[in-house]
């Protein structure tokens, strides 16, 4: 196996940061392409129930978000595997492609049906592009630099942070929303030309492994169309949602290590912890600037404020796990990251539950982006350390599996719950974040289960 770009070798290297200058070209490339999909991702999530009201689709707004989480996991399939076989340049560059078409079909999308649909092609390429990027840093830095790579990650989304929601408020304002998904494509443009440089040391001759099996795809595209089943079902019963949802757990099996499902020890429960710290985080991120307009009143813009400083904070505790480094173990950092977590969603649940002020809502908010930036980081780093040249590909791809479809999964079943209270006349909000509760609870428990067993002798 040969890739290009060279591994870290010497004393210099040894002493090397991120940005020095064997890492420079793709420490930037990398930071770019992670930042326009920060922005995309605060700024739809600010312009969402705009959207919504306008297309008269709020039936979808769930929808809308566990999309391109859903439809991720076939890219990301896609991409562990050409990785593991070629290396991630290909799968970069696919990517971007299948992102800018999904972003111009969601902008110009003339019903909520359509942009939902938008919404999946732009998730095959969201999905293809983390995998490869975490096989990128598996691939060109060393496990004492990991740490750092994975807080410029978090760091990524300081920018759009705190620009993303208050410019995409004001552009929907003044020119419409459409423009914020066709000002993306610019984004993308930029990004490509940055990470330009990078791509062609990433190229990995074919050393004659055998291809990855096609039924991983085949489980992967069930798996996707699966959990869009769960919310489409929960319209026509909660039995018939039940069924789609353990289509989709079978569907899990084959794509992620071997008892993963059942929180085994070690790396299983690594990816598990990923899985419902996202769906606990998401659940909250999907619905906090609804809630806060509906519930308190407040303008898209003043909501947005809420993602913005989630942002700050996530990237800022990502950071301290990053300096803190081994004085704290991966395991630790996503045990206290997993309570913090649950702490907060709880906080959240109370706060709508006794009608607090709506910025006691936000600041539930923030802290839970404090534990997600603290724990979830980790779960990165344990996984890379975790795995070896052959099964980096497929164990980044399980990581990013087990990220969008917990999340997902969650919000489908947030959709259906949200349905069902208004339906009811009772507090959908209520339901929502009573999910996320319940997948904060589980990422405490898996992440008790994270350290390596430690075999006899």
């Amino acid at each position: 196996m040969t890739v290009t770009s060279s591994p870290e070798t010497g004393a210099a290297r040894r002493r090397a940061g991120i940005m020095s200058q064997p890492y420079t070209a793709t420490t930037i490339g990398i930071f770019a392409l992670i930042a326009f999909n920060a922005f995309e991702t605060m700024a739809v999530t600010t312009i969402m129930p705009t959207v919504s009201r306008d297309l008269e689709g709020f039936a979808l707004y769930a929808l809308a978000f566990a999309a391109p989480l859903a439809s991720s996991v076939v890219g990301m399939v896609a991409a562990g595997a050409w990785s593991d076989r070629h290396g991630p340049a290909g799968s970069l560059v696919t990517s971007l492609g299948l992102f800018t078409v999904g972003v111009l079909v969601s902008g110009l999308a003339p019903s909520m049906s359509v942009l939902v649909a938008g919404r999946v092609v732009q998730g095959l390429g969201t999905g293809a592009l983390i995998v490869s990027l975490y096989v990128v840093v598996g691939v060109i830095y060393p496990a004492r630099l990991q740490p750092s790579v994975f807080a410029a990650f978090a760091a990524a989304w300081v920018l759009p942070s705190l620009f993303g929601p208050g410019v995409a408020a004001l552009v929907a304002d003044v020119l419409g929303w459409r423009w914020v998904f066709l000002g993306i494509v610019a984004l993308v443009a930029l990004a490509g030309l940055l990470v330009a440089p990078v791509v062609p040391g990433l190229r990995r001759s074919d050393d004659g492994r055998p291809p990855t099996p096609r039924s991983r795809l085949v489980w992967a595209a069930l798996a996707a169309v699966a959990v869009l089943g769960v919310e489409l079902a929960g319209s026509r019963g909660v039995a018939l949602a039940a069924a789609a949802a353990a289509v989709v757990v079978v569907a899990l099996r084959p794509l992620t290590p071997r008892g993963t499902l059942r929180a085994g020890r070690g790396l299983p429960s690594v990816i598990g912890t990923r899985g419902l710290m996202s769906a606990a985080f998401f659940c909250g991120q999907a619905y906090i600037v609804l809630v806060l307009q509906d519930r308190w009143g407040y303008s898209p813009g003043a909501a947005g404020i809420a993602l913005t400083v989630v942002g700050v904070v996530w990237a800022g505790m990502s950071q301290v796990q990053a300096r803190l480094g081994e004085r704290v173990s991966s395991e630790t950092a996503m045990r206290i990251g997993s309570a913090v977590l649950l702490a907060a969603v709880i906080g959240l649940w109370l706060t709508v539950r006794l009608d607090g002020p709506g910025v006691l809502a936000g600041a539930a908010f923030v802290a839970a982006g404090a534990g997600m930036g603290f724990g979830f980081s980790r779960t990165g780093v344990a996984m890379l350390a975790a795995s070896t040249g052959d099964d980096r590909g497929f164990n980044s791809s399980a990581l990013s599996i087990a990220d969008a479809m917990g999340a997902a999964l969650a919000l489908a079943v947030c959709g259906i719950g949200f349905d069902l209270a208004r339906g009811a006349a009772g507090d959908p909000f209520l339901v929502v974040f009573g999910v996320a509760i319940v997948c904060a609870v589980g990422a405490v428990v898996t992440a008790a289960r994270t350290p390596v067993p430690v075999s006899p002798g």
